[in-house]
């Protein structure tokens, strides 16, 4: 039977109501935006909620508990590293703090020579033989202002190395450029490395956590996690019942190095020699996903 030229007319002024609706919610949706941008506000959706579970997973993938001992002081500047210095002469420590507790310990301790780098300071916090420093920034290219940590290793020991390298490096969130810049060949130098991520709520972005996550893929490759500490000066993030510190730090062990029979995907949080970073702060800790098998 043949729909009549009524039902068919409905039909179509149904139609143009509906593409009408949405012409006029996208141009709604588009002036909420460009509101937002101009205040300086950026939106964007979530990120898929099996996506942050494949993550997490694979953070906890990464995991291998080994004996830990602390280098640098109880508080904001001191970290929990595999003993295993000997061997490495060099640490490359970008971002200066008001002490080099750390530096000064490994210095003392073990005769570790430490490149210290950072523009917005003229000197090292103190002085010591083992000390070099640089007054420029970690960055993502060499210029007047900044120098990629390639750039660095090669200025200080060339292009070849006779022992492995320490990497010690809390530069307010430039870490992701720093290491997205960096191949894996450079990072393979370093036989240890201890970094603190900034700005890690940006894995709920539904654009943030694929960058996010191959990066992390790209150092596991190399690096197995053996130490994870949340940062107490900034909170925890929370999204779709997934929270995460919005900084923490990360102690890496290259994976040649891990002993025999170290107990790999899993690991044993907070630490006995943990210690809050901000002291006068309420301490936080590593949400279970993170770390637990």
């Amino acid at each position: 039977m043949r729909p009549s030229g009524l039902r068919i007319l409905s039909s179509s002024l149904g139609a143009l109501r509906g593409h009408a609706m949405r012409h006029v919610i996208a141009r709604w949706r588009w002036g909420i935006e460009v509101a937002r941008l101009a205040r300086g506000r950026v939106a964007q959706r979530a990120a898929d909620p099996d996506a942050l579970q494949g993550f997490a997973a694979s953070i906890r993938d990464a995991c291998a508990a080994v004996p830990l001992v602390r280098v640098g002081g109880g508080g904001d500047g001191g970290y929990l590293l595999p003993d295993d210095f000997e061997g490495i002469r060099h640490c490359f420590s970008p971002g200066v703090d008001v002490t080099a507790r750390f530096e000064e310990e490994i210095a003392r301790n073990h005769g570790i020579r430490s490149f210290m780098a950072d523009a917005s300071v003229e000197c090292a916090p103190l002085e010591n033989p083992l000390f070099e420093f640089d007054r420029r920034f970690l960055g993502a290219q060499s210029d007047e202002t900044f120098i990629t940590l390639g750039d660095w290793v090669r200025d200080k020991l060339g292009e070849e190395a006779d022992d492995d390298l320490l990497l010690q490096m809390d530069i307010e969130g430039a870490e992701f450029d720093v290491l997205i810049e960096s191949d894996a060949a450079l990072l393979r130098r370093f036989r240890m490395m201890v970094i603190e991520f900034h700005d890690m709520e940006r894995i709920f972005e539904r654009h943030g956590l694929p960058l996010i996550r191959a990066l992390f893929a790209k150092l596991h490759r190399d690096f197995a996690i053996v130490h994870m500490h949340a940062n107490n000066c900034c909170g925890i993030a929370e999204c779709r019942g997934i929270g995460v510190p919005r900084v923490f730090e990360i102690t890496y062990l290259r994976r040649d190095r891990l002993p025999a029979g170290a107990a790999t995907g899993a690991l044993h949080l907070p630490h006995a020699l943990d210690r809050p970073n901000v002291a006068d702060t309420p301490d936080i800790a590593m949400p279970e996903i993170w770390w637990r098998a």
